[in-house]
């Protein structure tokens, strides 16, 4: 793991890990917030109401969430499924977060604006991470390289079966040729 890694991933992490802990200790607020996007939840998908009925248990399913992902990203493991779990749960807080912000001033409606810049900023470096390699070979790569690959041995099985058919093919005439020269010269011998 690169140095800007190792520096880059626990700075990144540590406003998730943040949150998490503050959506954790503070969950009936928090659910109180989550109302109304549950609800447009719960409308839009009428079979998640069961989940989404206690609105305390989802906050505090989605800060432990945040925290577990924020830690995992910061140490370095399973990077990317983290990262992706860490959009989910920043993408649904931002989205909380802006609708339930105060908006009544002009300097609340600035600190709206700036807290929802902050948390899309956040957003696009998960993201990133979310796609990061750690100078190793995505799965896509993997795919592709791993069908052109076999696709060359196939060919080059081909090409030596092909060989090595054409080789016993020729043995095997020699070896008729000698055998039918050897019966001729035995017939030859017996008939006189």
């Amino acid at each position: 793991m690169t140095l800007v890694r190792v520096v880059a991933r626990p700075m990144l992490a540590s406003s998730f890990v943040v949150a998490g802990i503050d959506r954790l200790r503070n969950a009936e607020s928090a659910g109180a917030q989550l109302r109304p996007t549950l609800d447009r939840i719960n409308k839009a998908v009428p079979s998640a109401a069961s989940v989404t009925a206690n609105e305390k248990v989802v906050a505090q399913a989605l800060g432990a969430a945040q925290v577990g992902a924020a830690a995992l990203l910061g140490i370095g493991r399973f990077s990317r499924v983290a990262a992706l779990v860490l959009v989910g749960t920043a993408g649904l807080n931002t989205l909380v977060d802006f609708k339930s912000a105060d908006s009544s001033t002009a300097e609340a409606r600035r600190s709206r604006r700036n807290q929802l810049l902050k948390n899309v900023s956040l957003l696009g470096a998960v993201l990133l991470a979310s796609v990061d390699t750690n100078g190793r070979p995505g799965l896509a790569w993997r795919a592709e390289h791993f069908a052109s690959d076999a696709k060359r041995n196939a060919k080059a099985l081909g090409n030596d079966t092909r060989k090595s058919a054409k080789t016993i093919a020729k043995d095997t005439e020699k070896q008729l040729k000698k055998a039918n020269k050897s019966v001729r010269k035995t017939a030859s011998e017996l008939v006189g």
